[in-house]
């Protein structure tokens, strides 16, 4: 039986597994929920606080001591237009930096699904689809017929000397509550919330997110997939949730890369 107690955010999920330790809780929850969709409905999760081979984007490893992290997957199987998978990240990136906004911390959301405080790393999302129950979104729009998981991995509890990289923090670090009970709840209770309204009114979640994503407006570097490098200013976000870039040769949309704010 696993030390991490999570009774809060038990009560916000339709069901929560706490496993004492584990790999990847993203590819434990994937093989689970194919394997027995009805018993993984919408707002499952998977969690753990000892994760030995955690995946970022762009099939990265991650690892943190026992007991300094939360690493958690959450199902989702909303009822949304094929169009609108994109954004999901990007929500749930916008759920996580409310949570640890309300833990104390001045969190700020970078594109994609990536939480800073401070210009440090704090959380980082990784999203997967898999094959789920055929919906249609609200007006009768057809859906993929695909769930997705994602997965968020929060430095909670960490030292400055147990930090992966110079660039990452935690919450402790940062004088705030790394309590994983109340940082789940509150994640869960606005991821929930957040999907529910690009259920509804795809528009308003697409302007939650542009309202509260710090890169927009900001000078960016962007490594793209392919190696290049693409420079400009961040100003907004497409139809797809891909950040639109601008400079002397236009306008570009990346749809994957890792971005750095620029500081002048």
């Amino acid at each position: 039986m696993s030390a991490l107690l999570l009774p809060t955010a038990t009560a916000v999920a339709s069901r929560l597994v706490v496993v004492d330790r584990t790999g990847s809780t993203n590819s434990d929850l994937v093989r689970a929920a194919a394997a027995d969709p009805a018993g993984w409905p919408h707002l499952s999760v998977l969690a753990t606080d000892d994760q030995v081979a955690g995946r970022g984007r762009l099939d990265r490893s991650w690892q943190a001591p026992a007991g300094t992290s939360l690493a958690a997957s959450v199902l989702l199987r909303p009822a949304i237009a094929a169009g609108n998978f994109g954004w999901i990240p990007l929500l749930a990136g916008l759920a996580m930096t409310r949570a640890i906004r309300a833990a104390g911390a001045d969190g700020a959301l970078k594109w994609p699904n990536d939480v800073l405080v401070g210009g440090r790393k704090v959380c980082g999302i990784l999203a997967e689809l898999l094959p789920g129950p055929s919906s249609s979104a609200a007006g009768g729009q057809p859906t993929t017929g695909v769930a997705v998981v994602v997965g968020s991995g929060v430095n909670l509890a960490m030292t400055e000397a147990q930090l992966p990289v110079p660039t990452a923090t935690s919450l402790a670090i940062e004088g705030a509550d790394p309590d994983p009970d109340a940082l789940l709840a509150a994640y869960l209770g606005g991821l929930r919330d957040l999907v529910a309204l690009l259920e509804a009114d795809p528009d308003a979640a697409r302007a939650e997110v542009v309202t509260g994503l710090a890169t927009i407006g900001k000078e960016v570097r962007v490594q793209l997939p392919n190696g290049g490098t693409l420079t400009g200013t961040a100003t907004g976000l497409d139809e797809s949730g891909r950040l639109q870039v601008d400079n002397d040769a236009g306008t570009t949309a990346v749809g994957a890369g890792d971005v750095t704010h620029v500081r002048y």
